[in-house]
């Protein structure tokens, strides 16, 4: 257990970091919002701090095991929402065509999934909420990829009504993605074609259901470093099971295209805020890391708090190769966690 000093138990008047090795290290409680935006504004010369004790929060609440994911599309492009960061949208001259995979493909996908030693694949689709035609071809894939290869499967399909949450229940998908992408007070500037709240709703739905719920976003897309702290807060608020951290990587075509890349500093800054809010939970990179963070910032991030990767290529963007990702985790001494529960 870690021993606090005199001066860490003093709190009135501490530092934000000292403030949260009581109640987030010691004790597992998130810090507030407005914690969370004084972790935020840290300058850079702090950020090593945060990061040591996010990574000392995510090894004392969550151990030392990485959760590694892969995912795959069953149907790309043509989405008929305007998510401004999102390139599967119809609505934008953006250059993702609509496809869709057929079963064998989605079975290989999960094969060489599990080979990399990933506990998750996540089949995800480009659409508001799924149709019939969709349920019946995630059913059919569910079924073919568990006679093919022990790993758990998650689905990421939109908007849900009650009764397709049933179904995906009864199929047996063991964990549910659905991203409130920002903060609730920025999601207006994101997407107009549907709300916040129906997103809320979904994830209510899923939670109540007893599937894992995973539930994350993007940052880097505009928002103010206070709805950062906002949606950090909101999230924890809803307690998933696992959070994807995104940064934005501008697609062309799409109105975010001309956004700028966020610095590695304030990368780094948010990996430790997002830990330091959910002490608990999976945090996972996504999308974006690679431009992002790059190689270095990269082991920074795996060392300052996330404790989950997606490996290789991420919906319609190159990733890295799950060999990187691999030998990097090992180089760390940080086990993967489908391989460490094998032993």
């Amino acid at each position: 257990m870690t021993q606090l000093t005199d001066r860490e138990v003093s709190v009135d008047g501490a530092d934000v970091l000292q403030r949260a090795r009581i109640s987030v290290l010691a004790e597992g409680i998130g810090l507030s919002e407005n914690d969370l935006l004084e972790v935020l504004q840290l300058p850079d010369d702090r950020i090593p701090d945060l990061l040591a004790l996010a990574h000392d929060v995510r090894m004392r609440w969550c151990g030392p095991d990485v959760e590694v994911e892969g995912i795959v599309s069953v149907k790309t492009g043509g989405c008929p929402e305007d998510c401004h960061f999102c390139s599967q949208s119809g609505l934008f001259a953006s250059p993702v065509r609509a496809a869709w995979l057929d079963i064998p493909s989605l079975v290989e996908a999960a094969v060489q999934t599990a080979a990399t030693g990933a506990t998750e694949f996540c089949i995800v689709a480009a659409v508001r909420g799924p149709d019939s035609r969709l349920m019946k071809q995630l059913r059919e894939g569910v079924k073919a990829i568990k006679e093919a290869v022990d790993i758990n499967v998650a689905a990421s399909l939109g908007i849900l009504t009650q009764e397709q949450v049933d179904e995906l229940v009864e199929m047996g998908i063991h964990r549910y993605n659905h991203n409130l992408e920002t903060a609730r007070s920025h999601f207006p500037q994101v997407v107009s074609t549907h709300t916040w709240d129906e997103r809320m709703d979904t994830l209510q739905r899923v939670r109540d259901s007893g599937m894992e719920v995973c539930c994350g976003g993007i940052v880097g897309m505009g928002e103010t470093v206070a709805q950062r702290a906002e949606f950090a807060a909101q999230l924890a608020s809803l307690e998933p099971h696992e959070v994807p951290l995104n940064f934005l990587n501008p697609r062309p075509g799409t109105p975010f295209g001309d956004l700028p890349v966020m610095p590695t500093p304030d990368a780094l800054r948010t990996i430790g805020a997002f830990r330091l809010a959910l002490p608990r939970t999976i945090l996972r990179y996504a999308g974006g890391r690679e431009i992002t963070l790059g190689e270095l910032g990269t082991r920074e991030g795996l060392l300052g708090g996330v404790n989950a990767v997606i490996v290789g290529n991420y919906l319609t963007t190159l990733g890295r190769s799950p060999d990187e990702d691999l030998a990097l985790l090992t180089e760390l001494q940080m086990p993967v966690k489908a391989l460490s529960d094998t032993l």
